[in-house]
């Protein structure tokens, strides 16, 4: 096998590998001065251009936690690396339909939503998720609970 010499490295192979490592430190970073709880590594964010009525309103580039949305050249853009797919800015838009966010759980289950009826509803399923688990793990029984409840 050839050695390689310092003239026949890929120096942007290097830089590719590199700033990758680096963006998701920086990621990191940023992520965890916001306080958001729920990351989703993996998702896509949309925004319809023809529906989007950013111009008058804004209000989905306040709620960003991670100021992923922002303002440029008459339209709202997205920088997809800092977006944690949380779904605050689906929650305010005030137009069905113009923000679709997708975003994969870390046990494979796929959510999408574009309404903010939609993103209310997954939210209450999740937290009723969780409210079952914890009354379960406190009382794995009926008859555990009715020692401790018993008059």
């Amino acid at each position: 096998m050839p050695e390689k010499h310092s003239s026949s490295i890929d120096i942007f192979d290097m830089l590719s590998d590199d700033s990758n490592e680096k963006k998701k430190s920086q990621r990191k970073e940023l992520l965890s001065a916001t306080g958001v709880k729920e990351l989703f590594k993996q998702g896509d964010i949309k925004i319809n251009k023809r529906t989007c009525q950013g111009l008058e309103c804004k209000l989905c580039i306040d709620a960003c936690p991670t100021n992923a949305l922002f303002w440029q050249s008459g339209e709202i853009k997205i920088i997809k690396d800092l977006c944690v797919y949380c779904g605050a800015c689906v929650l305010c838009c005030m137009v069905d339909d113009c923000i679709k966010v997708e975003r994969k759980r870390d046990n494979g289950e796929i959510e999408t939503f574009s309404k903010p009826k939609d993103v209310t509803k997954l939210q209450d399923k999740i937290n009723t998720k969780k409210r079952v688990e914890r009354v379960t793990d406190l009382f794995p029984s009926i008859d555990r609970y009715c020692e401790k409840y018993q008059k």
